[in-house]
């Protein structure tokens, strides 16, 4: 997968270097390229804003720059080393010349980016982040990229507003980089995680000592009975995830829930939906 990340701020990025999105960049099962968006100004100011029309507070982005710079990232299909924004070779773009973009624009007035969100991102073989600041993005960039024949998803990270794009833009890559095959280590790992296949929040984990500070490991994890300790996960994650988000539960159905499922349900205080 190949994704660009379009910023005032390409150094906010540099995050991406680390950890196991950094190596994925590394080993090129990714390839993550930071550029800046005042790159593509043409005044000796490196402008990229404006008084908003109607009047108001703050400044809203320019459309004329936003479309010059996303329409040079979006033709851009080489795989050369000049990628990125430190000028070294970022990964390898030969799968990704001529595939589909998606372009995506976070902002809290879009649609909450999720789990789903990220596994659906996964399976693209480019991503365009578009890191706004200010007031925003002048509408007509989504707009006109749309009429072009571009995905245009405007998605939130969450109910509250940030100074600018470029924190969602680490959410997004990591959410969904670390979903590529080989950048986790052990696949497994995705597969139990909170909000993951089976739709709840992860049960309690515990690793050595056994006993710290007066706390106990739960002793069924200690038995080697596997039956019981996946039992006892899901029990677990079946009430974590009442007690916290309920929500899940009921997007659940009736169906993903056995006889126990229930009874572990009600002695948490939650009704299952109805069969």
């Amino acid at each position: 997968m190949r994704v660009d990340v379009v910023s005032i701020f390409p150094d906010y990025l540099a995050p991406l270097e680390l950890s196991l999105v950094g190596k994925a960049r590394q080993s090129g099962l990714l390839d993550l390229r930071v550029h800046d968006l005042r790159d593509w100004a043409t005044d000796r100011h490196r402008t990229v804003d404006d008084t908003p029309f109607g009047g108001g507070a703050g400044m809203v982005m320019r459309p004329d720059v936003w479309g010059r710079a996303l329409d040079d990232v979006i033709a851009d299909t080489g795989s050369d080393a000049d990628a990125g924004s430190d000028g070294e070779q970022a990964g390898v773009a030969g799968d990704v010349v001529g595939a589909p973009v998606r372009l995506v624009i976070p902002t809290p007035s879009g649609e909450v980016f999720t789990q789903r969100t990220a596994e659906a991102w996964a399976q693209d073989a480019r991503l365009v982040v578009a890191c706004g600041r200010y007031e925003g993005i002048d509408a007509r960039v989504a707009e006109r990229f749309r009429e072009r024949g571009v995905v245009v998803s405007e998605v939130s990270i969450g109910d509250y507003v940030l100074n600018g794009g470029e924190v969602a833009a680490l959410v997004v890559v990591e959410a969904v980089g670390r979903l590529l095959p080989g950048v986790v280590g052990n696949p497994e790992s995705l597969v139990e995680e909170s909000h993951g296949a089976a739709g709840l929040l992860e049960y309690p984990v515990y690793t050595k000592p056994p006993a710290w500070e007066g706390h106990e490991v739960p002793e069924v994890l200690l038995s080697g009975h596997h039956a019981k300790i996946a039992r006892w996960r899901r029990d677990r994650a079946l009430e974590r995830t009442a007690a916290r988000r309920p929500d899940l539960i009921e997007a659940l159905g009736a169906d993903a829930l056995d006889a126990h499922d229930r009874e572990v349900l009600r002695a948490a205080g939650w009704e299952p939906p109805a069969s």
